[in-house]
């Protein structure tokens, strides 16, 4: 059957087109990118395993309470244990560059949304396709138009998690209490006073759980990612696959898993008010 709508050849020759004439902007974009991936992955590099454990395992008993700081400390452990520290580290590198870029466009995205209508008229669609393609098909033009590495895992990455954070800051600043922002304009505050003082401190829950799902669909994706040079445990997840080896895919796939779990629950805990966190310690407290 002959193509009447050749959309792939079209969306080569728009590749194309930015390659041959952007004048430089991605290169500029990639060295950004770049650094700021170097220079988080360097910096956790610095810092001693058994110390930077400790935050973690301190923040999970602040956050959570001393069940989940023990089984952070057991997790941890396990990680250190099998030798994937250095990996893991430069995947949570990874994840907070990809994080951070994907939170800095997606929340203002998000407030634009739901404060114009047309706003979010436009986004809708564009979000449906980010959520909807395959992960894979995003590497391929980030590889195009940035070569191989960090920054086409970053910024592949950054495509891939930045709509839920866009849709729940949008949710949360739609559901805020509208007599609260009526009171707000009675007594004369500005709209940026409205947002910042009484619409975001509103939906900061929604905003939160938009963060976490954030995280966590950036940690799929830099797995994902190690295939156009990412790095990290990607880069033994695909070893594992290549060779068929099945001890490192276990242990590999284990250090994400409880990556994972220790990221997913303290960002969780963000997203729950202070009186609902008290209340878990004090059942956590009874239970023991």
């Amino acid at each position: 059957m002959r193509d009447f709508l050749p959309l792939g050849e079209w969306a080569e020759k728009i590749v194309n087109f930015i390659v041959k004439n952007d004048h430089g902007v991605l290169a500029g974009l990639g060295d950004v990118v770049g650094q700021m991936t170097e220079l988080t992955e360097g910096f956790l590099h610095l810092i001693p395993d058994w110390l930077l454990a400790s935050v973690f395992v301190a923040l999970g008993f602040w956050r959570i309470g001393w069940k989940f700081a023990v089984v952070a400390a057991g997790a941890l452990l396990v990680i250190i244990g099998t030798g994937f520290w250095q990996a893991t580290m430069a995947t949570l590198a990874l994840i907070i560059s990809s994080t951070l870029i994907s939170l800095l466009v997606g929340i203002p995205l998000g407030i634009a949304a739901a404060l114009n209508r047309r706003v979010n008229y436009l986004l809708r669609p564009v979000l449906d396709f980010m959520q909807t393609m395959p992960a894979f098909v995003y590497l391929i033009p980030a590889a195009m138009l940035f070569g191989l590495g960090r920054v086409p895992a970053v910024l592949a990455t950054v495509i891939f998690a930045m709509p839920p954070v866009v849709r729940l800051t949008a949710l949360g600043i739609r559901q805020v209490n509208k007599e609260q922002v009526e009171a707000g304009i009675t007594f004369g505050c500005t709209p940026l006073q409205v947002l910042l003082k009484i619409q975001i401190p509103g939906a900061l829950p929604s905003i939160m759980a938009g963060v976490n799902q954030t995280i966590m669909m950036a940690l799929s994706m830099v797995i994902i990612a190690s295939m156009v040079g990412g790095g990290g445990l990607g880069n033994n997840v695909l070893a594992s696959i290549q060779r068929l080896d099945i001890g490192l895919g276990f242990e590999s796939g284990l250090a994400v898993v409880l990556l994972a779990i220790i990221l997913d629950r303290l960002t969780e805990s963000f997203g729950v008010p202070k009186e609902e966190r008290i209340a878990r310690r004090k059942n956590q407290g009874q239970g023991a």
